[in-house]
Parts: C-alpha cells; structure tokens; sequence
C-alpha cells in the first residue's frame, strides 16, 4: 500500500458514504468470493486490524463517522500489511438500513455503543427493535452479530430487546476465534479493573405470522 499524506488519505483509501444513497460497487467488490464482517463504529480500528490480520482471507469492512479516527486505521493499516480491509466514512445507522444489501454480512461488530441511558437521549438510541430488523436483514442465513457493552443495564435492555424480536438466538461459542481481541476502549477499561460484556446472537428465520381462525 502507497504511503501517503493526511491530505490524500481520505480520498485514496477512505470510501466517504456520509452524502451518499446508494452503496459504491467498489465497496463489496470480489465479497462474493469470501467471508465478509463490518466493524461498525470501528474508532482508531485496533480490534479491526487484528481481525483483518487473523482472517487474511476474509473481506472486513471498518466503518466511523470521524476522519481522524479512519486516518489513523489506514495508517495502521499501511504499517502492518493489512490490505484485505475496506475503510468507510459512514453513519452506522445509514450504512445498516439503507445503504448494504440483503444477507450480505457473515458477521456484524457493533462494539461498545453509546446506551444514552437519559429519556432525553432516547431518539439516539442505536439498538431499537426496528433497528434489529435491519440487523437481521444485513445479515446471511446462520450469520453472527456480535455485541458488547460495559453496562450491564444497557446489556440486559438490549437482550431483552432480542428475546422479545424473535429474530436471533445465543451462540457464544461463535466468537470463540476472536475471543482475545479487544477495542482500544475495552483495554483502557480493562486497565482499569472494570468489565466489557460480550454477546453474539446468531440470525434465525423470520417468525412467521399467525393465522387466526
């Protein structure tokens, strides 16, 4: 990968999706041929790049809504070889319900959001029961969302929010090759002695409707 400056950064390695409708070819070019996972909200992309490094043959998409943050990914990037990565500059809820096709993730990373505990925050809120459908949807037939958070008020909302969708059941057991890996955030906790909980929930057929008599 050509080393380049800030300046050029953003337009040579960065796919800017912030003002845009309709998701570049370019994105998921040559993804049918492999495994695809997105790091939603990926930040300065630790966990991104050590997954891209485990999973060489595997396609990862890095998404965040910051330049800077993706800057330093790429950076990242160029110093440790990592060339199976895609870095978009995109709002997580766009990119999940309007911009990625149908059944096209292997696995989803939504890793430590915001919860807005606050009523007053609530429209901020990303993991709403709509928004679950649109998770669902991303994702291939047996594909995986990973979850994590460091509030276990948060966490236990958002299970039971998932119990209720009856779109995703718990398979642990399918994070176990990345179970090592962990965020610049959840380092700094962890430093800290406090906890990051870790959740996958694997889709399941839509629930089909009943039929009254």
């Amino acid at each position: 990968m050509t080393k380049l400056k800030d300046s050029a950064i953003l337009d040579t390695f960065i796919h800017n999706l912030s003002a845009v409708y309709e998701l570049p070819a370019a994105v998921l070019q040559n993804s049918e041929h492999c495994m695809l996972e997105l790091d939603m909200g990926c930040g300065k992309g630790s966990f991104t790049t050590e997954l891209a490094k485990r999973h060489p043959e595997r396609l990862i998409l890095a998404a965040d809504v910051l330049s800077g943050r993706l800057r330093k990914l790429v950076k990242r990037n160029q110093r440790e070889g990592v060339e199976n990565m895609r870095v978009l500059k995109a709002e997580g809820r766009m990119l999940i319900a309007r911009l990625l096709p149908d059944g096209v993730l292997d696995r989803l990373h939504i890793l430590c959001p915001d919860p807005w505990p606050k009523d007053r925050h609530s429209g901020n809120r990303l993991l709403t029961s709509d928004f679950m459908t649109h998770i669902h949807r991303v994702l291939k037939d047996n594909g995986v969302w990973h979850f994590s958070t460091d509030d276990l008020e948060y966490l236990a909302q958002v299970r039971q929010a998932v119990k209720a969708s009856q779109l995703f059941v718990d398979e642990p057991e399918r994070l176990a090759d990345i179970a090592d890996i962990k965020t610049d955030f959840e380092v700094m906790w962890n430093a800290e002695g406090k906890a990051v909980y870790h959740h996958a929930w694997v889709k399941q057929p839509l629930p089909r409707p009943e039929i009254g008599h």
